[in-house]
């Protein structure tokens, strides 16, 4: 069955009539080494001429992972060794309040300077929590370890996560993780899609921050390729700014 692109169509026209520019940005997580899939994803941003964020796990980085890097394949850092430390009867989290804010410290410390010697500069200085769940006192003591941006999922609540760091977050997954981790309805996605964009123009969502895709290069099957791929074509072509974490550390405000 062939989606039904109207409802987001119509939004971008409307999107295009008010002269609006759309901040968009792209994240994919879980990164260890070089793979077909990997290499799958940067043929696709380069397709696109999108550079896409990489949030590399750092205790288990690869060297291969160097392989990719470059104008189109932006690293970033995602959490420690991605190993879940909540009780049983929580939901899952590597950062949260269950552990030591010193051990976690120490090992955001070490996870980003393990990163800095495979990837030098090109490790932009933002922190993508795994599971995209952070303990509430972490953000302020990140930009002690030289970390300026905080990305997790669903739409800021404020433009700074903690002073000196900007939260910079995904809104839309096509991953339907509890259904096999296959593709969400597509009709489904289009429409939260357009819904997302029509609260940012009507100023219920903070229109400044960076729409962020969020795909898993590692369990992708063809369908969630296919709609990543139509999806950011789509607003590409319309009303879309992209927006790079390397760019945005330049100034208070995405650019």
């Amino acid at each position: 069955m062939t989606p039904d692109w109207t409802p987001l169509d119509a939004e971008l026209d409307r999107w295009k009539a008010a002269g609006l520019t759309l901040p968009l940005w792209w994240r994919d997580d879980d990164a260890i080494t070089a793979t077909p899939q990997l290499e799958r994803l940067h043929d696709l941003a380069r397709r696109l001429d999108m550079p896409v964020h990489l949030a590399v796990i750092p205790a288990h980085a690869q060297p291969s992972l160097t392989g990719v890097i470059g104008p189109h394949m932006v690293p970033v850092l995602h959490g420690w060794a991605h190993a879940n430390h909540a009780p049983p009867h929580e939901k899952k989290a590597e950062f949260g309040a269950h552990r030591d804010p010193g051990t976690l410290l120490a090992e955001l410390e070490r996870g980003r300077a393990r990163l800095r010697t495979l990837f030098g500069d090109a490790l932009a200085p933002m922190f993508v929590p795994p599971w995209n769940r952070i303990a509430a006192d972490l953000p302020a003591r990140l930009p002690g370890l030289g970390l300026r941006m905080l990305s997790t999922f669903t739409p800021r609540a404020r433009a700074d996560a903690a002073p000196g760091l900007r939260q910079i977050n995904t809104h839309l997954d096509p991953i339907n993780w509890r259904a096999g981790k296959t593709l969400h309805d597509p009709d489904t996605l289009i429409r939260q899609v357009a819904d997302q964009l029509a609260d940012r123009r009507e100023n219920r969502a903070d229109p400044a921050e960076p729409y962020g895709i969020l795909t898993h290069h590692l369990v992708h099957d063809a369908a969630i390729w296919d709609h990543t791929e139509a999806l950011l074509t789509r607003l590409l072509n319309g009303p879309a700014q992209i927006w790079t974490a390397h760019a945005g550390e330049t100034t208070n405000e995405p650019t």
